[in-house]
């Protein structure tokens, strides 16, 4: 692991900025799921600094929780005098299989539940200091509460129904913290992206319960991105079940991710609102062949570099590092079982704001990289 270390400092050729610590993250027994995903949390900058910020703030006497747990660990990573090393995160863990049986296990875990599972953890650890700080009045409503989580990673879709019969459209908004895409084979997230928003049709014993003129009717349904969060999380739904094995199955399918990426507006409501351009600055790796064993790793783009966080290990990323995690265009992936999980983008008004040089990187192996993709 010291070696690791040293081998990572002689890479960088002492050019590690100012202030920035690249630790990886001992595993106790296959969490490298939840490594990977407080690799790619830590290098999101505007949570980074808030995580940081919180735990700054607490009080002394404070109640342990997961998300103080959190403030805990990326302090004591921000706050190492060496920059670059290992460290336990021993009391994180201890703390989520308190909190959740689902990780108390030896099992292979998901690193998309566990994502999922960190913020809305933290969602409801902050709503409940809220209240606490600023209770209702007696007889009031409590108003709904925004947290800084959402003001990172929320979006909002539209859940819109157009029914066939009188052509009347119902429209209902609908939160996210991340997308979940369908994945196809020869795919780019720019189409999983089209296809997450195309119409499905209802129709059937499935038929929509129109109110503008009063029967079931066949209709269209879709969902539209109408705003999209300064950080967005995209989820490639490899992982999908086939009834014909009665079990699910890992898609090895190629599905290109770009360096770089312009989130249309599809909202019919919103003509000449500007498309939202985003830079990659993370990317969760699931290693395997299936879904309940295998291998997670994190691929992060700090100050321009990229990095490989595989537990303990780090290393400097080359060129071909995200092409290799993109997919297979064989059917059963060959022997390249390394693919593209869980995807990081930040807005490009977020990375002009730290968020260590997404999308502004240096020259040298980012550079190529990015030209290397937009060829793709």
């Amino acid at each position: 692991m010291g070696n690791s270390a040293n081998k990572l400092e002689k890479a960088f050729a002492g050019d590690i900025p100012d202030g920035e610590r690249y630790f990886g993250l001992e595993n106790f027994g296959n969490t490298c799921y939840a490594n990977s995903v407080l690799q790619a949390l830590y290098f999101c900058q505007p949570f980074r600094d808030r995580v940081l910020r919180y735990h700054a703030e607490l009080a002394k006497d404070h109640e342990e929780n997961l998300l103080t747990c959190l403030g805990e660990l990326f302090a004591s990573i921000a706050g190492q005098k060496k920059r670059t090393g290992v460290f336990a995160p021993k009391k994180f863990i201890a703390r989520l299989k308190k909190d959740n049986e689902l990780f108390r296990s030896f099992m292979h875990q998901d690193a998309h539940e566990f994502l999922n599972y960190v913020l809305n953890e933290c969602v409801e650890i902050l709503e409940k200091e809220h209240r606490a700080a600023h209770p209702t009045p007696a007889g009031a409503s409590a108003p709904p509460i925004t947290t800084w989580i959402h003001d990172i990673f929320q979006g909002q879709l539209t859940n819109q129904t157009r029914c066939l019969w009188c052509e009347n459209v119902t429209s209902r908004k609908e939160a996210f913290l991340d997308l979940s895409l369908d994945v196809e084979q020869n795919a780019s997230v720019t189409s999983c992206l089209r296809t997450f928003s195309s119409n499905e049709t209802l129709d059937s014993a499935d038929k929509f319960q129109c109110d503008a003129c009063g029967g079931l009717q066949e209709a269209h349904k879709r969902m539209l991105v109408k705003t999209a969060p300064p950080v967005l999380a995209m989820h490639l739904k490899r992982f999908k079940y086939i009834e014909s094995l009665g079990r699910h199955k890992k898609l090895m399918h190629r599905v290109v991710f770009p360096d770089e990426l312009k989130l249309n507006n599809m909202e019919d409501d919103l003509p000449g609102t500007p498309d939202a351009a985003y830079g990659l600055f993370a990317v969760v790796v699931h290693v395997g062949s299936g879904p309940n064993h295998g291998h997670y790793v994190c691929l992060v783009k700090s100050h321009g570099q990229w990095l490989t966080y595989d537990d303990d290990d780090v290393q400097l990323a080359d060129a071909s590092a995200l092409q290799n995690v993109f997919g297979s265009t064989r059917e059963h992936g060959g022997s390249n079982t390394e693919h593209g999980y869980i995807l990081f983008y930040a807005r490009e008004d977020v990375a002009g704001g730290g968020m260590g040089g997404v999308g502004l990187g240096r020259p040298g192996v980012a550079g190529r990289m990015a030209a290397a993709l937009r060829s793709e």
